[in-house]
């Protein structure tokens, strides 16, 4: 019997755009085996905002508790990284309040449909119906997990 209950978002956070944060960016490729000391030179500066964040104002940060998005690479407690300027097209990880709760899933458009789609077999899919309150509230446009 496949679960119904979708994943729920554990916390949200907002963007805060406070200063500039460079870290440094090593030219250097990395390797399995021993590093060469010729390699440790810093080619430039990288800024994660700059390089993660497209739309400031538009950019929100989720912590995932469930697994209904494993197989996508979204595990328990992972962050997303939230974008609501981005178009929720066909196919695209989005976050979505489904009667009140929101969801993480996999956005899917065919004819006048939408459904929800997990990505692990052990949940169902979810067809957004009219008497539903549905909203998408962004598209996932990065996935921060710990090692």
């Amino acid at each position: 019997m496949k679960r119904t209950k979708s994943d729920c978002i554990e916390e949200i956070y907002r963007f805060a755009n406070q200063q500039r944060e460079e870290l440094p960016l090593f030219a250097a490729n990395i390797s399995a085996g021993f590093p060469s000391p010729a390699d440790d030179y810093i080619d430039k500066k990288l800024d994660l905002n700059e390089l993660l964040i497209r739309h400031p104002a538009a950019t929100f940060f989720v912590r995932v508790s469930g697994n209904s998005m494993i197989d996508a690479g979204i595990n328990p407690g992972d962050i997303l990284i939230v974008d609501r300027a981005l178009e929720a097209t066909d196919n695209r990880i989005v976050i979505a309040a489904v009667n009140g709760e929101l969801t993480v899933k996999r956005i899917q458009r065919m004819r006048n449909t939408v459904s929800l789609i997990p990505e692990n077999p052990a949940f169902a899919p979810i067809e957004v119906t009219p008497e539903m309150e549905f909203e998408v509230w962004g598209v996932v446009s990065h996935v921060i997990h710990q090692v």
